[in-house]
């Protein structure tokens, strides 16, 4: 069974202050329980009464002289201090506001009485106060959470990216020197690992940015071509699979309004997860094409196919799939791919048998509401 809303008349009663109504002279023609039990009167006794007559002497000149006054000309009156007299003869100190009702003719119609008792309004007070008070607590833990979350992530960049710096200083200045065979092998292997370090480095942080409330940001312009940025990707990464195939084959005949950091990061997410998964004896083939007022860019790979139900969470955060090694990263390549094409008004899609495995990445030329 459901429950009836409480009507204008269940509030007029049930209110925890006193409601009086009364005519424009001022005589009461509804007082709620609330305030008939405050003054030793039934709501029936009240009827007929003028407001006034509950005051005592000095207090009803006041009223009539200063309060009515100002009902009738300014509409209300608030927060005003009057003793009203219980039917035992014992005086009430209460709270008063009061609002004149008009009609049509902007003539006082009949009069508003809400009455308070002082420690309702205390407590009112302390509510108010208890609010704000609150409000401001959340607000500076808001803003202190915000600068420690800026702080989290500037230093989580700058901690991780100095040690790999450093390798990749070292590993150059070995390179100027006479080394084996041995020795340049090995080189190779540092170079590629810092590589791959330092996209795992942007993912963590981009996953961090996301999830603490920055998401993903771009900064895109169309002044320099794209095809120098996804060319220098495949490089990076042939660096870390010498002995694998990459095949490339660009039609990048328009500008594109993109940010080319992050073009080469989801490149680098998409390659790299082809480079780990795909077949070792057949070549990774990377397409990118720029026409008919879409960028699309594609990452093939031979090899097993993705299972139907590993394809249904492939682009949540930290999902590796079944039987994938610990060594073969985070599980945040495809999610911040995903989240990159998102940030471009772009979509990324994949499609898996037994030939191969494709991933797509389409996006419009022209900006999107949603970009």
């Amino acid at each position: 069974m459901s429950e009836t809303p409480l009507d204008y008349a269940d509030l007029f009663e049930a209110a925890p202050c006193g409601y009086v109504l009364a005519d424009k002279e001022g005589r009461i023609t509804r007082a709620n329980a609330t305030f008939a039990q405050w003054v030793g009167w039934t709501p029936q006794e009240l009827q007929g009464r003028r407001f006034a007559d509950l005051l005592p002497i000095a207090v009803r000149i006041f009223y009539e002289s200063h309060v009515t006054p100002m009902l009738h000309v300014q509409g209300s009156v608030s927060e005003i201090a009057l003793d009203i007299l219980h039917a035992q003869g014992h005086k009430l100190p209460m709270l008063v506001n009061g609002t004149a009702l008009r009609d049509d003719r902007g003539q006082v119609a009949s009069l508003r009485f809400a009455v308070f008792t002082a420690s309702q309004r205390r407590n009112y007070e302390q509510t108010l106060l208890h609010s704000r008070n609150e409000a401001q607590a959340s607000v500076l833990s808001e803003r202190a959470e915000s600068e420690l979350r800026e702080q989290f992530i500037a230093v989580l960049g700058h901690d991780l990216r100095n040690p790999l710096a450093s390798i990749a200083g070292g590993a150059r200045m070995l390179l100027k020197e006479q080394l084996s065979e041995r020795g340049s092998m090995i080189l190779r292997l540092i170079d590629g690992s810092v590589v791959r370090a330092v996209g795992l480095i942007d993912n963590v942080l981009d996953f961090a940015r996301g999830r603490l409330g920055g998401g993903i940001t771009l900064t895109r312009d169309d002044r320099e071509p794209l095809e120098l940025v996804l060319r220098q990707v495949i490089a990076e990464l042939q660096t870390i699979a010498p002995s694998h195939q990459i095949e490339a084959a660009f039609s990048i005949t328009e500008a594109v309004d993109c940010d080319r950091v992050r073009m080469g990061q989801l490149l680098s997410n998409l390659l790299g997860n082809a480079l780990t998964h795909g077949a070792k004896d057949q070549p990774v083939r990377v397409s990118a094409e720029a026409s008919g007022g879409h960028l699309v860019i594609a990452v093939a790979n031979g090899g097993e196919p993705i299972s139907p139900a590993a394809l249904e969470r492939l682009f949540q955060p930290f999902f590796r799939g079944d039987g994938h090694s610990r060594h073969e990263g985070l599980g945040l390549g495809l999610h911040i791919a995903s989240e990159i094409a998102r940030a471009h008004g772009g979509t990324l899609t994949v499609a898996s048998d037994p030939t191969e495995t494709c991933f797509t990445f389409t996006m419009p030329l022209a900006r999107t509401a949603q970009a």
